[in-house]
């Protein structure tokens, strides 16, 4: 296993467009870069914080939390290792606006934010990533807001097993609880609706875990409990 030091560059010479940017700056990337370590439940990243970059999960699970509201409805959304987030704080000159939130033993990386404007002024490769993301965030976020006022609770748990937020694997190495958090619901309220999807076919439960069987039975699912 490559050690923390290690992780943050190997990370950042993977992505899609660094190859397209100029070498000086593919190595002010490397060296620049850098991994901070939480640990479960651990606020990262708390709302009021400086914004020091742009972030990536390089191993572990946070989600982003609203600071204004308690309790399991808070929560937002989750970001799974390989995952970018924080770009809207990055883009704008004020304090972060909610809690990054450790759900198990995770490693961050920091795009430091010279850097990220850096990126966004002279990479057309870089910028095309970013819109794309931006797109995906929106998505997530139209549909969060959607649900949590108009559907149901079982749609609700669905929707947050669905290819919306788990775009890289099927095998979501999620637990129940994590689930309920991201949700906003309790982990009692998740297994009923886990059990019924998995009698149906759609998840297999391992040790608590869930893996997403059917996918096409996983959007008829969202299909058929959409409020109309």
């Amino acid at each position: 296993m490559l050690s923390t030091s290690l992780l943050a560059p190997r990370f950042i010479s993977g992505q899609p467009w660094f190859a397209s940017v100029p070498a000086t700056l593919q190595e002010r990337l490397r060296n620049e870069v850098f991994a901070v370590q939480g640990e479960k439940g651990e606020v990262m990243l708390p709302a009021g914080s400086t914004v020091e970059g742009w972030h990536a999960v390089l191993s572990g699970l946070v989600m982003l939390q609203s600071p204004a509201s308690k309790g399991r409805s808070s929560a937002f959304i989750g970001a799974p290792d390989g995952e970018w987030f924080g770009e809207g704080s990055a883009m704008k000159p004020e304090p972060r606006r909610y809690h990054v939130v450790a759900l198990r033993p995770t490693t961050l990386l920091c795009l430091p934010l010279p850097l990220f404007s850096t990126l966004r002024e002279t990479s057309l490769a870089f910028n095309q990533f970013l819109v794309l993301h931006l797109n995906m965030r929106l998505g997530q976020a139209m549909t969060i807001i959607e649900a949590g006022r108009t559907q149901s609770t079982e749609h609700r748990v669905a929707l947050y097993l669905s290819r919306l937020f788990w775009r890289s694997t099927r095998r979501l190495n999620l637990t129940q609880d994590e689930l309920g958090q991201l949700v906003g619901l309790s982990r009692q309220t998740v297994n009923k609706v886990l059990r019924s999807l998995e009698g149906m076919g759609i998840v297999s439960l391992d040790f608590g875990r869930v893996a997403i069987v059917d996918d096409e039975a996983l959007n008829a699912y969202l299909a058929a409990t959409a409020a109309q």
